[in-house]
């Protein structure tokens, strides 16, 4: 039985070939427009939550800002500054922090090489903030480590940027460099990477040393903000409330006083990120389907085409005792093949394409932020239902139609 069907679907194609090449392109064509969608989509989600990340994995930074509530007879407008004291308080006192580190900030801190001088913002850490941050560094190099801090030792982080500016092609690590005209000598240098969320500018361009050597030397007595990472991102509410409720009580302000202590939170970044994400791949599926669903009418009319050409014969098989299933059977086999043959011809192409791009190294350097495509299972698991579904519904009228063909009525078909 089958093998008369596909016989016979072989049969008409070649007397449809214009008709069945249009419509299998059409098919492809849809295909293409929906893997490729869907790849390139993907790409750029990812491409931002990297750089997203790049500026903070799963963190939260907290500031010292300004109440803008009167609390128990402070009057509002105070200014909120912490100490390192802090951090080793929050420490102690909120449960689930995985990371923290204090943060000194200074800007055009003065980089002198033996090859030029720059200007950058330094900042002074500890060395959690290496994975916080996601700074890790180039083979050859390391980050900052706890007997850096203990020793207040005079030693250098650089971004990969401000690295090659003030070294070029010669490796940086070991050297010394002058920091404000004090020698500190440089253990490592950040690996490249790509970054949107950013104060201060990148971190490419950024001197990192130990925050002990950065108060020693400039006599901070404030840091200028604090950062955190939680053991699991569902502790983060509780950490939050858990630092607000600590620091009011210290500073004497009013928990529900937003102002007086800020915060950037990577993390509800990151779930806003990924809804976007999705939203953004499900209306690029969505204009993929409809372009698919329009190459699916051009299926339908082909096998309308088919029915009536075929007529007489349909009737001549019916009224020799074929049964109508048989032949809703061949009509809908006949439409899905056209619409699957067409989708994985539309699948190799976009396939093909996106392995070039890839190939070509196209998503590096200034096109970056294009993100590298990607053809994920489910996008292709997706892709060939809905290919199915476009073959069912092509086909399931005009086999319905076949099969209620009058046998004694189509012998007079011409």
């Amino acid at each position: 039985m089958w093998l008369t069907i596909i016989r016979e679907f072989f049969v008409d194609l070649s007397k449809q070939k214009l008709r069945s090449s249009l419509t299998i392109v059409a098919i492809a064509w849809g295909t293409l427009s929906v893997v490729l969608l869907l790849a390139f989509g993907r790409g750029l989600g990812n491409s931002m939550m990297e750089g997203m990340l790049g500026g903070g994995d799963q963190i939260v930074m907290i500031f010292g800002g300004q109440t803008s509530m009167a609390y128990e007879g402070h009057a509002e407008g105070r200014l909120i500054r912490f100490t390192e004291e802090d951090v080793e308080m929050i420490n102690r006192a909120v449960p689930g922090i995985a990371y923290s580190s204090p943060q000194y900030g200074r800007g055009g801190a003065r980089l002198q090489s033996h090859l030029t001088t720059t200007n950058t913002y330094m900042e002074g850490v500890n060395p959690d903030f290496e994975v916080m941050r996601t700074m890790y560094p180039a083979a050859g190099g390391r980050f900052l480590n706890q007997r850096d801090v203990e020793e207040m030792r005079r030693v250098l982080f650089l971004g990969d940027e401000i690295a090659e500016r003030l070294f070029g092609d010669e490796d940086p690590v070991g050297k010394e460099v002058l920091l404000d005209g004090t020698p500190f000598t440089i253990v490592g240098v950040m690996k490249p990477k790509m970054q949107t969320s950013m104060n201060f500018g990148p971190d490419s361009r950024r001197a990192i040393i130990p925050y002990s050597t950065f108060s020693n030397i400039y006599g901070h007595r404030n840091i200028g903000s604090i950062l955190i990472r939680p053991a699991d991102p569902s502790l983060q509410p509780q950490i939050i409330d858990g630092i607000r409720s600590l620091m009011a009580s210290k500073y004497a302000f009013n928990p529900a006083d937003e102002q007086a202590l800020p915060m950037w939170d990577f993390i509800e970044q990151e779930k806003m990120n990924r809804t976007v994400n999705t939203g953004l791949e499900i209306f690029l599926f969505t204009v993929g389907f409809f372009t698919l669903m329009i190459a699916g009418v051009g299926v339908a009319n082909i096998m309308f085409v088919i029915v009536k050409e075929r007529t007489r014969e349909i009737g001549l098989k019916l009224a020799v005792g074929a049964r109508k299933v048989h032949i809703i059977t061949q009509f809908m086999f006949e439409s899905l093949f056209i619409s699957l043959l067409g989708g994985f011809i539309g699948l190799a192409i976009s396939t093909a394409i996106v392995q070039g791009v890839l190939a070509l190294n196209m998503t590096e350097g200034p096109g970056e932020f294009l993100g590298k495509p990607e053809i994920s299972v489910i996008a292709v698991a997706v892709t060939i239902t809905v290919l199915v579904l476009i073959g069912l519904l092509a086909g399931i009228f005009p086999a319905i139609k076949a099969s209620r063909v009058d046998p004694v009525e189509s012998l007079r078909y011409e």
